[in-house]
């Protein structure tokens, strides 16, 4: 009978996490580079190039792919041979290898996971607990998956309770669209199908979890319905044209994948849960010889893509001296390099500066003719002036966009992913803009940043009001001062030029 000593599962957990926190599988790394290649979109190329050359980053500075470093997700399976030298539960056991991951002082990980969800909602502090689901199976050894899963992409996971004659493909091809781009595509796309609610949920989380492999698939054929179905909606999904980031282009998935299971004869459950440009998981055993060892990836390995700023095709902009003239002159699809003083603010900084306007009380800062950036960024290490820095999902921030250009004098916001109706109207109606920046290119986008000082909030850690000082920040504008988003011309536009699925299917 196998032993497995307690701080062996501690130990891997924490090296398990620390590892996929900067270093992507290489089979994404290898299936993204394959699609900066077909690429015809020069937006779309543009961001899987900044996506691309932050993961490189990454990997040689042993920092976050993304500022959002994921909710602790492990699969665990344990032989039926298998005895515990422990103290401590299973769930304990993980949760202190999550703890130390997420607190390396070398690598300090974002915590972001909150208890009370639906009531204080109070941040752990270590992101703990983990979300573990265990299963006992045949053999003396402990299988492990650990998956740090980002909160953009999980906002996207969809569920359905289908008629049995009703048409999956269909439901997929309708329901992708809805998910706009704040799960960062290009990424996978997990289906689960049948079972119960809760399993067809399961089924496609867990599928997320095997290696990018369609180009296989179609080399050698599918053999089961399962991976008909892998085939069927990897092409029909590229074919929606929602491209890199939602700009519109030739890939939004570089796999599906698809697990299933028997089911009631009047069900039809099915799951769909993305996986982000952010793709962060690693798969090891313990045999009871000691922890895991967990082998570096070859830098060599990733593809030969480096992103650069380049004035030669963006604008700078000295975000010190921005008119709202200037503002109102910017195109859609325009790049732009910010430079100068920015804020920052997301959800709970936006309720706060709401409930504060409603009492009539002063803001910590003043907005008048300044630049918001969503972000909640990693604590800084060493000689930097912030840690990853990526875009949250602009979304969440709609409802406060109108309060924000009209009553604080804010005149443009930076986030990632499309906006909504209600804020559009507001943009218009202002004659403000939105920018995008790249979702997973967080460490990319912190090597702009110069200077970063908290300003306002600072009791709300990572959602505190930071001033950056920036410097060639790369953006994107997603909707210009008329109301005209490229979230909507873009995917439009690349789904008649591959002209596979009419406009009015999905």
């Amino acid at each position: 009978m196998t032993a497995i000593k307690q701080e062996d599962l501690i130990a891997s957990i924490a090296d398990a996490f620390q590892y996929i926190s900067y270093y992507h599988p290489l089979d994404y790394i290898a299936a993204l580079g394959e699609a900066y290649e077909r690429e015809e979109n020069p937006a779309a190329k543009d961001a899987i190039a900044q996506i691309l050359t932050n993961s490189r980053m990454s990997a040689e500075g042993h920092r976050p792919i993304c500022q959002d470093t994921g909710i602790a997700l492990v699969f665990i399976k344990v032989g039926m041979n298998v005895r515990w030298d422990a103290t401590m539960s299973v769930q304990e056991m993980i949760d202190e290898g999550v703890r130390r991951a997420y607190a390396l002082p070398d690598n300090k990980l974002r915590a972001s996971v909150l208890a009370d969800p639906a009531g204080k909602r109070t941040n752990t502090k270590d992101n703990t607990p983990a979300v573990v689901h265990y299963e006992v199976v045949p053999g003396d050894r402990v299988e492990i998956i650990c998956a740090a899963k980002g909160g953009g992409s999980e906002a996207k996971a969809k569920f359905a309770m289908l008629n049995p004659s009703d048409d999956l493909v269909e439901w997929v091809l309708k329901t992708v669209p809805t998910m706009g781009a704040g799960w960062c595509p290009p990424g996978i796309i997990g289906i689960g199908i049948g079972g119960t609610p809760e399993k067809a949920m399961l089924m496609a989380k867990e599928s997320l979890m095997a290696p990018v492999d369609i180009q296989d698939l179609k080399a050698r054929g599918a053999t089961s319905r399962a991976e008909e179905l892998r085939l069927e909606l990897y092409e029909k999904i590229n074919a929606l044209g929602i491209g890199a980031q939602g700009l519109g282009g030739l890939t939004t998935v570089v796999d599906v994948k698809v697990l299933d299971y028997p089911t009631h004869a009047a069900n039809l459950p099915v799951a769909m849960i993305p996986n982000c440009a952010a793709t962060r998981h690693v798969h090891f055993h313990l045999d009871g010889a000691g922890p895991a060892t967990l082998e570096p990836p070859k830098l060599e390995d990733w593809p030969k893509v480096t992103w650069q700023a380049d004035a030669a095709t963006a604008t700078r902009v000295d975000l010190n001296t921005l008119t709202k003239e200037q503002v109102a002159a910017w195109k859609p699809g325009q790049k732009l390099l910010l430079n100068g003083r920015m804020l920052t603010g997301r959800d709970a900084a936006h309720k706060r500066i709401a409930d504060l306007m409603a009492r009539g009380e002063k803001l910590p800062v003043d907005f008048a003719n300044r630049v918001i950036y969503y972000v909640g960024p990693v604590d800084p290490v060493r000689d930097e002036a912030v840690g990853p820095a990526g875009p949250t999902t602009a979304t969440r921030m709609d409802k406060f966009t109108r309060m924000m250009l009209e009553q604080t004098g804010l005149i443009a916001m930076v986030g990632k992913s499309e906006r909504g109706p209600v804020a559009i109207e507001a943009i218009k109606d202002n004659k403000s803009a939105y920018l995008m920046a790249v979702g997973g290119a967080a460490y990319l986008v912190s090597k702009a940043i110069k200077s970063a000082k908290v300003v306002g909030f600072a009791d709300l850690g990572m959602e505190a009001i930071y001033e950056f000082d920036v410097q060639d920040m790369p953006v994107t504008v997603a909707v210009d001062s008329s109301g005209e988003s490229v979230h909507e011309t873009g995917p439009r536009e690349w789904r008649i030029k591959i002209g596979k699925i009419p406009l009015a299917t999905a």
